[in-house]
């Protein structure tokens, strides 16, 4: 099942975030990126990747909150398929943690 508009309502979200910027993704959909790095990627409304470090990426599987990667299943990327109106909110509340994950490692940079 698709939910129409789940990438037009999650962009209208993620892109209230201080400095976050959309731009089309290099395999399809929308890339959502914190500067350089990238926080997710939604392909229409349907389904969203989102890079975690291996240890959340794991603590996210292991709750239910996210697949392992379609493609990339041994790596701290995390795939979510938005099935109902609930998970519109479920993907902006895992791309948040992304963008937490950016803004801590941005900061911890720019303190070395």
């Amino acid at each position: 099942m698709t939910v129409t508009g789940a990438r037009q309502q999650i962009s209208q979200a993620v892109l209230t975030w201080d400095g976050v910027n959309a731009a089309p993704h290099r395999f399809g959909g929308t890339e959502y990126r914190l500067g350089t790095r990238e926080i997710g990627h939604i392909h229409g409304d349907r389904m969203l990747d989102i890079p975690f470090p291996r240890k959340l990426r794991d603590e996210l599987v292991a709750s239910g909150a996210a697949q392992p990667h379609h493609l990339l299943p041994e790596t701290g990327w995390i795939s979510f398929y938005i099935d109902v109106p609930q998970d519109v909110q479920r993907a902006v509340d895992l791309l948040r943690r992304s963008y937490e994950v950016a803004q801590r490692q941005h900061s911890n940079r720019r303190t070395d």
